[in-house]
């Protein structure tokens, strides 16, 4: 019983950030597995394509509906890592785990910083952030 108030707290919060950015659960979510709950770092990785498929599924719904979402853009992205991942994910279970954790770390704030850069705009982009209209949902 008392791992289900952490793991509830943190599911939480993991779908606060999903609901309101459109993503980031994955950098919550797998701290929270391991440090809250005790995972190790691959499973904690692998729980929390679970917990982030659901919470983003769920928060997709409402951005979809709201036309907030680049369908080509987002299916290339998910098309072009799925390969990677396979093999990033066999790979990882001969890591040790500090490695992992350490290398978890890492991107994050790589990640973290890239972000608090200003964007870079690309030359042809419209103000609206529409992909010629094709993306935002439901336009084509």
């Amino acid at each position: 019983m008392t791992a289900l108030v952490p793991a509830l707290a943190a599911g939480a919060v993991v779908g606060l950030a999903l609901g309101a950015l459109g993503g980031g659960g994955g950098m919550i979510a797998v701290p929270a597995l391991v440090y809250l709950l005790g995972f190790a770092p691959v499973e904690a990785a692998t729980a929390s394509l679970v917990v982030v498929a659901v919470t983003a599924a769920c928060a997709l719904y409402g951005h979809a509906r709201d036309g907030r979402v680049r369908w080509t853009a987002g299916l290339l992205f998910a098309a072009a890592g799925a390969g990677p991942a396979v093999l990033a994910a066999r790979l990882a279970s001969g890591v040790p785990r500090p490695v992992l954790t350490a290398a978890f770390a890492v991107v994050a704030a790589l990640a973290a910083l890239r972000m608090l850069r200003p964007p870079a705009r690309a030359p042809d982009e419209d103000d609206d952030g529409g992909e010629d209209g094709a993306g935002a949902g439901g336009h084509g």
